[in-house]
């Protein structure tokens, strides 16, 4: 009882804050659950004698200043729902994407304690300096410090968490649950969307967020992926170094990157590294990364992007970070390679063997859906081409054709608006498909043609084998199992002597039977293995 006040407190102070701002609950004459109709009524008079306060505020920028008034958790929320346009519309999705996480620093005195009590000993024991913070954001800050090993100094870069955030995001998650929950109990039509799946993930997200060890493993595994990228575009990717020793729960310690922000192009200019190049290095290798390692930096503005010496592009900031299973790196594939060849029959299939399309809808219809989203791109120059837009037109649909919510996508879709942003902002005429296709056409081959099938065959034939090979274990433990039970029948069982009698009876055929069953399950499962095999599985 006692939570569920504290977190009716919490959103009610959370709407007054939003209503101050002049945010709509909802637009006029929209029809919504009493509850948001009675939410909009009562703070009508708290948004016109706010007016005059935020009458010189940018238009649009409403709702990402009451958010960032609202505090860290808050300013994550918005950030995270500027990915999901199928739930906020396009809009206001459009304007907290200039949500920018940026937060007073906290004190000096805060950083030291925070470090000696992570990493043990006094700062100075592990750092021979430590500079004044140099980025300070909703879970952490950035500090630039220098140490002395063998009598060299090097740089690095420290990251600390914030005093006390992990509490304040806990108690505002829970508010989030809570309303996640009554939307979904309240109001049916959005339980498509799943909003309890969408606060989970937000909470699993920031849940990583908030160790730096998980951020650090993060580094090192990409480090080892990048270490397989042989082609030069992606050979001019890469991460900055982890210094273990000096990494705890709150606290990661990072080589310094010496770069120029990605965002800065007349200084990238200046220096001669050329743009294009540049632009298409961020795009292929944010997708390699999704479709051949399941496992892609989910922040990838330009902000967390630098350029070194080398002309390599440096991600920092991995505290958000996707991971697809093997069934969605084949739809993304699968999704890319259609569009681009125009096989828009199976680009739809591929929705439906996801399981992201209900059965009961045609197949046909939704290949004509596919082709309305994809003719458009044919022969119109690469500019006018936008995967934003594109992405847009799928979040139409996906009402028209109840289609649920897939959390595990959510990162990639809006990862894949980020980095659209970024590679055109180096070259307003890269053609996404084009740069696009070798990496969705390799993954194809690679795992859906005669090479990608065998591993998956040779699973099947392995499970076929051990189950072949357990057969004469289980006759005989069928066996057992009969006896046992017609004994017991004769000995304490109070069974009519008619049903003894026909287990007795049973027990003389039960070896018969048991192999006839046994080899058709066999059998069964070795016609999967070769419809594997063949590719038709």
């Amino acid at each position: 009882m006692a939570t569920m006040v504290g977190n009716i407190l919490r959103l009610s102070r959370a709407g007054l804050v939003l209503a101050q701002h002049g945010v709509e609950f909802m637009p006029a004459g929209t029809r919504a659950p009493v509850a948001l109709q009675l939410a909009r009524a009562l703070t009508l008079p708290l948004r016109w004698l706010a007016w005059p306060f935020r009458a010189a505020r940018p238009k649009g920028a409403h709702v990402a200043a009451a958010l960032a008034s609202l505090g860290p958790s808050y300013i994550k929320l918005g950030q995270f729902l500027a990915t999901r346009a199928d739930l906020i519309g396009p809009r206001l999705a459009d304007d907290l994407r200039h949500l920018q996480d940026r937060l007073p620093p906290f004190s000096m005195k805060e950083a030291r304690r925070t470090i000696e009590a992570e990493l043990g000993g006094r700062l100075e024991d592990h750092f021979a300096e430590l500079g004044p913070p140099v980025a300070a954001a909703s879970i952490a800050q950035v500090h630039k410090a220098v140490l002395l090993e063998n009598g060299v100094a090097r740089e690095v870069a420290v990251k600390i968490l914030r005093p006390g955030i992990e509490r304040r995001f806990q108690q505002d998650l829970d508010s989030y649950f809570f309303a996640a929950r009554q939307i979904e109990r309240f109001h049916p039509p959005t339980r498509r969307l799943r909003p309890v799946a969408v606060v989970e993930t937000l909470a699993r997200s920031v849940e990583i967020e908030m160790d730096m060890r998980l951020e650090a493993a993060a580094i090192s595994e990409m480090a080892d992926n990048i270490a397989r990228d042989a082609t030069p575009e992606l050979g001019s990717f890469r991460v900055p170094a982890v210094d273990w020793r000096r990494t705890a729960r709150r606290v990661l310690t990072l080589e310094w990157i010496d770069g120029i922000s990605i965002a800065d192009q007349a200084a990238l200019k200046e220096v001669g590294h050329d743009l294009k190049a540049l632009g298409l290095t961020v795009l292929r290798a944010f997708l390699r990364h999704a479709m051949r390692d399941g496992f892609f930096h989910a922040d990838m503005h330009q902000g967390n992007l630098l350029v070194d010496k080398e002309g390599r592009v440096v991600a920092v900031d991995f505290g958000i970070m996707g991971r697809l299973g093997l069934k969605e790196r084949r739809f993304l594939a699968e999704i890319l390679h259609g569009l681009i060849t125009r096989d828009y029959r199976r680009t739809a299939e591929v929705h439906f063997e996801a399981g992201y399309v209900p059965p009961h809808h045609p197949v046909e219809v939704f290949a004509q859906a596919m082709r309305a989203i994809g003719e458009p791109i044919h022969g119109r120059a690469a500019s006018e081409i936008s995967m934003a837009d594109l992405l847009g037109q799928l979040f139409a649909y996906t009402e028209v054709f109840d289609m649920a919510t897939r959390p595990e996508l959510i990162l990639l879709q809006k990862t894949m608006v980020v980095v659209e942003g970024v590679a055109r902002s180096l070259d307003s005429e890269l053609n996404l498909w084009t740069a696009a296709e070798p990496i969705a056409r390799e993954w194809v081959e690679t795992n859906l043609g005669v090479a990608g099938r065998l591993p998956e065959a040779g699973a099947g034939a392995e499970t076929v084998s051990r189950v072949l090979g357990e057969v004469p274990r289980l006759l005989e433990q069928a066996e057992r199992t009969a006896l046992a039970l017609v004994d017991s029948a004769r000995e304490g069982f109070r069974l009519d002597q008619d049903t003894v009698e026909r287990l007795a009876a049973a027990q003389s055929h039960q070896s018969r039977w048991s192999r006839r069953a046994l080899w058709i399950g066999a059998l069964a499962l070795l016609a999967i293995a070769i419809r594997l095999i063949l590719g038709t599985g």
